[in-house]
């Protein structure tokens, strides 16, 4: 399983890719810093499972969704919100996210939207 992680905070990038290999010790990690980049990198690397932050420079978590979901309709994006983007995130689920998380992001939430997006 490939899954990529999208967040222009190194240190939330960090606690991410650690919270997905405690869930699948074998996944593939790819990371992205803005959501430009998340595009770039869906393309090219096309991974299985996207955790996406909304609030990002260069273009945001919805933009970037919205782009991802144009390339492909089957795409799981999980948007990863801290309170206060609660529109943001209703754009998200209009948009097709598969899922969403609330910051501060658990390890136990993360594990489950994994064994779901593997179902």
């Amino acid at each position: 399983m490939k899954i990529m992680i999208c967040d222009d905070s190194m240190f939330v990038r960090k606690k991410m890719k650690d919270a997905v290999l405690a869930a699948a010790p074998d996944a593939e990690v790819v990371e992205a810093f803005d959501g430009q980049q998340a595009v770039d990198k869906y393309t090219a690397e096309k991974p299985d499972l996207i955790f996406m932050d909304i609030i990002m420079p260069v273009k945001n978590g919805v933009e970037a969704l919205t782009e991802i979901m144009a390339i492909d309709k089957k795409a799981k994006v999980v948007m990863a919100s801290s309170v206060g983007t609660q529109e943001n995130l209703k754009q998200a689920i209009l948009a097709g996210a598969y899922d969403f998380l609330q910051k501060p992001i658990e390890n136990d939430d993360v594990a489950k939207i994994i064994s779901k997006a593997l179902k």
